[in-house]
């Protein structure tokens, strides 16, 4: 899938000085691009067995979204702290300075559920960690982390190493 990167801007010195930042929202809005990826993880991912697709804010929305509707699933939302109406379980992960919080309704993944979670980007891993231990605090099952980018030279897939972890493009960087 390396010619999705011909979809993917680069915008040097964002969010701060020094990064490198794998914007896929030109990806999406490409019609040819983004069902290119579509086509690609609904193939790779049709015949699996997932009961839900859990899409991680915001970004993750979109793509989830959009594959849950393929494979023919619902979507579960995995939302920052204090965006859910509802009951809430939640989540603390670690920031490059501080912390954050995710939060998933409570009853939205049942008891063995098999879900995809899916969000736009792989870096450090603490948000799909975070998105993990919510469905597993809700007593689903997670069975693949799936994102567009993977930045390699990260530690995110050291620090997920006991799950699945699928991507569509790699960069090393970091």
């Amino acid at each position: 899938m390396e010619e999705l990167k011909a979809y993917i801007r680069n915008i040097p010195d964002f969010p701060k000085p020094g990064i490198q930042f794998k914007d896929v929202t030109t990806l999406f809005q490409d019609k040819e691009g983004f069902k290119k990826a579509l086509d690609a993880l609904e193939a790779r991912f049709k015949n699996e067995g997932f009961d839900a697709v859990a899409g991680i804010e915001s970004r993750g929305f979109i793509l989830g979204a959009a594959l849950a509707d393929r494979l023919g699933l619902g979507i579960v939302l995995v939302r920052k702290k204090g965006k859910l109406p509802g009951e809430t379980l939640s989540q603390t992960y670690a920031l490059e300075y501080g912390t954050d919080e995710l939060q998933v309704h409570v009853g939205a993944i049942q008891k063995g559920q098999k879900i995809l979670l899916v969000d736009d980007l792989l870096a450090t891993g603490g948000t799909f960690e975070a998105a993990a231990k919510l469905v597993e605090a809700s007593q689903g099952t997670v069975g693949a982390l799936l994102c567009i980018i993977e930045l390699t030279g990260l530690p995110g897939r050291e620090l997920l190493k006991n799950y699945r972890v699928e991507s569509l493009i790699t960069y090393d960087e970091g």
